[in-house]
């Protein structure tokens, strides 16, 4: 009896023992796996480098250059992580797609937009902020550069570690304001341009949420609360399909393929109405086809603006592929072309390999750690269904062309992640509305209490507070860790 009593302990020893061994094999396997993104992004860098050795390595500051292209991939990599999440977010968030669909879909079109339509040219000194004649000399322009390369993309680094969708393009101008006035003094900045970028915080989230809303409204009036939705949306599908053809022409002949062709805003207009219409005659009998036996309610409206979501969001990351990699590779093309001839006062061409950096960058950026901003903005502000998705989508297009009419600085991340708050406080109006009615119609209902009104909020305050927080700080803070760098940057230099 003592034997068996023995082995029973001895068992239930080695058992314990066995567990302990298993939680530590399944904690190394979790860890491995979370080091496996930042293994492959740092294979990338390293890569980048390699690629600008090979290229440049008979040219002067080759080391240099070799440095600067690592920095430009690694912001490459933190703009497919961030970035990218607005263009993709809403329609992983109303099921249309699949994060691995997602993830698909926009590396490919958002590489098409950088190879196809990328910017060829760009200003040595990003959007204008430091006047190029009040550097020094090209290496004090060249650690500028570098410096705010590295500080633009730690900063969004930072930022997507927290969950917060900031803009890049503004990262990108705090780093280069904050190495400017390092190098140069507070004069150099050109403050109206920063008042201008200032104020695009205030208006590209308020037009694109007052956009998305307007669209919801519409969407709601004219088919959701119709007695025979089918019947309402066999006649208003086909026309916002229209209306979204029409303008993502316009969109992309503006913006995206402006380094390509030159068109004028007229012309981009006329290109819109044209497609538009054709679009709107086509998707008559498709949307009737599509239609045909579905029930009268809601969820059956979704079947209807599935595709339509898909073919945005594709189209807004052929567009955002386009327009924001010069974010990524315009500092370092200036690095490239000042280090090879001196001269830093002129605009200058992106090489293709350069070019690829971006291109290649931010889709690696998205496939390794963009889930968790695509997550964000799809489903952790407020609740999307393909007929949101779609009234965001549409208004990020149209703010964008709106804005570039009116001469309005706007930022494409500060619109899209505006547009879903729109949406999302729209819907808190809408119930509130609807439930002021009923009440009226009912007077003796009995009325929600205040708690219960607070937990039925249809948009989570705290990421609200968290996204516009990060917003207001990003250019001080760019500018800030540039600063620093840059003086880093000089003393070693030195």
């Amino acid at each position: 009896m003592a034997d068996k009593n023995f082995e029973a302990r001895h068992l239930e020893t080695l058992d314990r023992d066995l567990g302990r061994f298993s939680n530590l094999e399944m904690a190394t396997a979790n860890i491995g796996r979370s080091l496996i993104g930042p293994g492959i992004a740092l294979v990338f860098i390293v890569l980048a480098g390699f690629a600008a050795l090979l290229f440049l390595g008979h040219e002067n500051n080759a080391l240099i250059v070799t440095i600067a292209a690592g920095f430009g991939a690694y912001m490459a990599l933190n703009i497919g992580a961030n970035d990218v999440a607005n263009n993709m977010g809403p329609a992983v968030g109303a099921n249309a797609l699949t994060m691995g669909g997602a993830i698909a879909i926009a590396a490919i079109f958002e590489s098409a937009g950088a190879l196809i339509a990328g910017g060829d040219v760009v200003s040595t000194i990003s959007k204008g902020i430091i006047a190029p004649s009040s550097m020094a000399d090209s290496a004090v322009f060249i650690w500028a550069m570098m410096a705010a390369l590295l500080a633009s993309a730690l900063w969004v680094n930072l930022a997507t570690w927290i969950g917060a969708p900031v803009s890049t393009t503004h990262s990108v101008v705090g780093g280069v304001m904050g190495a400017g006035i390092t190098a140069a003094g507070i004069t150099a900045v050109s403050w109206g341009t920063m008042g201008a970028i200032a104020a695009s915080w205030v208006i590209s989230p308020a037009l694109g949420g007052l956009c998305a809303a307007g669209f919801l409204w519409f969407i709601k009036a004219r088919i959701i609360y119709r007695d025979d939705k089918i019947a309402a949306a066999r006649i208003w599908v086909p026309v916002l399909v229209g209306i979204m053809a029409g303008t993502f022409a316009a969109y992309l002949a503006l913006k995206g393929l402006k380094h390509v062709l030159t068109i004028s805003m007229g012309t981009a207009m006329l290109i819109g109405v044209v497609l538009g219409v054709l679009v709107w005659l086509a998707m008559i009998p498709i949307i009737r086809y599509q239609s045909h036996g579905l029930e009268n309610r809601n969820k059956s409206l979704k079947v209807l603006f599935g595709i339509p979501l898909v073919v945005s969001a594709a189209l807004l990351s052929f567009a955002h592929g386009a327009n924001d990699v010069a974010n990524a590779v315009g500092p370092l093309a200036a690095i490239v072309s000042a280090s090879a001839t001196g001269n830093f006062t002129e605009s200058v061409s992106i090489p293709l390999w350069v070019m690829l950096i971006g291109a290649f960058g931010i889709s690696f950026g998205l496939f390794l750690f963009g889930p968790k901003l695509i997550r964000m903005v799809g489903s952790q502000i407020t609740k999307l269904n393909p007929m949101r998705a779609y009234c965001v989508a549409l208004s990020a297009a149209i703010t964008v062309i709106l804005a570039s009419w009116l001469g309005l600085p706007v930022s494409s991340t500060h619109i899209a992640v505006g547009a879903v708050f729109g949406v999302g406080f729209f819907r808190e109006w809408d119930s509130e509305r609807r439930l002021r009615m009923a009440h009226l119609a009912i007077p003796d209902r009995p009325r929600l209490a205040p708690n219960e009104r607070r937990r039925r909020k249809l948009v989570r305050r705290s990421h609200v507070l968290t996204i516009a927080a990060a917003w207001i700080v990003t250019v001080p803070a760019a500018a800030l860790l540039s600063s620093v760098i840059f003086l880093g940057i000089r003393l070693i230099a030195s």
